[in-house]
């Protein structure tokens, strides 16, 4: 089926990757995307077969590989789907390689995006998005500034916007909107946030304050619970939500308070071994995060990232990265 939807009807192939009513189907259409991948995929196939996975001996969910990201540094990661119709690039420290992720399909993304923001957060339209996403801005073929982008064409409040240095007059917007109690959605960088909400300390009852990660070396490392206790502290707001995502996926994971990361139905975050890579941990052990992103369905939707995290009775929660692995802009904060 999976063949002939990518072969005749991108349209009904959309639908096919997001209609997940229950875990047997996400287990179904993750197998049966593995098996394509295998076939479609040079870089995965040849990967796969070095582990020795024979996919007519993949059975489960647990046994499928993971591709470790840092294939999207040096290969070009694509399963059929034609040319790309965009690129999306890491952002990159000195001497660091960016990730490239080739993108035929964008409507695939946006369509993964609108569903989960409107399953976490109800209709963009209910919103006015404010993105304070400097460095981000500065450069092409962020997938996080094409995100913010969407949600804000999506929102249609004609006080949707993009800041960069322009803080005063975000300040003076939020102000606003407070007045009116418009509801608003502020959507920065960890190191822009912390930054603006010290110099002015704008009252935020009410909005929805979001972090993407990133301190991109212009603040000193820190732990979620003091970022949030400070952006809580100076924005005079209960919770920090946080977004989880990377250039290498084409979905998010959200958290309403707390650092516990909720995924929507067609992404699964599953926790690795951190010293047997090809093995999962049970329980709240921390280890490597694993993510299924059945929206990857023409690059692949089985990525082993650097990223340390454990399971939570109701989701999961990001740790910090492997001491090894570069500290990109998208990192999340390390304990």
């Amino acid at each position: 089926m999976l063949n002939d939807l990518i072969r005749k009807n991108p349209g009904l192939l959309r639908e096919w990757l997001f209609d997940i009513p229950s875990q047997q189907v996400f287990n179904e259409k993750a197998l049966e995307i593995f098996h394509f991948q295998y076939e479609a995929n040079p870089v995965y196939h040849s990967f796969a077969e070095l582990l020795g996975k024979d996919p007519g001996r993949v059975r489960s969910v647990q046994e499928i590989p993971f591709l470790p990201a840092d294939f999207f540094k040096t290969r070009t990661v694509l399963s059929g789907g034609g040319p790309a119709a965009c690129i999306f690039t890491s952002s990159t420290t000195t001497g660091t390689v960016p990730a490239r992720h080739h993108v035929p399909d964008p409507e695939i993304y946006h369509t993964s995006l609108q569903r989960c923001f409107r399953l976490f957060y109800g209709d963009p339209r209910g919103y006015c998005i404010l993105a304070l996403l400097p460095s981000y801005l500065e450069r092409e073929g962020s997938s996080l500034v094409h995100m913010a982008e969407r949600l804000i064409r999506l929102s249609g409040h004609p006080d949707s916007g993009f800041y960069l240095q322009n803080t005063d007059d975000l300040d003076r917007k939020l102000r606003e909107m407070q007045e009116s109690d418009t509801r608003v959605l502020l959507l920065g960088v960890t190191f822009a946030l912390l930054d603006f909400a010290r110099q002015y300390r704008t009252p935020l009852t009410g909005a929805v304050v979001m972090e993407t990660g990133g301190m991109k070396g212009r603040r000193q490392e820190m732990v979620r619970e003091e970022v949030h206790h400070l952006l809580c502290h100076d924005f005079g707001i209960g919770q920090v939500h946080s977004e989880y995502g990377m250039t290498e996926l084409l979905s998010q994971a959200y958290s309403s308070g707390k650092g516990i990361f909720r995924t929507p139905p067609w992404m699964k975050v599953l926790i690795r071994d951190m010293n047997d890579p090809l093995s999962l941990v049970q329980g709240g052990d921390t280890g490597g995060i694993n993510v299924i992103d059945l929206a990857n369905v023409y690059s692949c939707s089985f990525i082993a990232t650097q990223d340390l995290g454990r399971y939570r009775e109701d989701g999961f929660e990001v740790l910090g990265r492997f001491d090894h692995s570069d500290v990109r802009g998208c990192s999340l904060m390390a304990v």
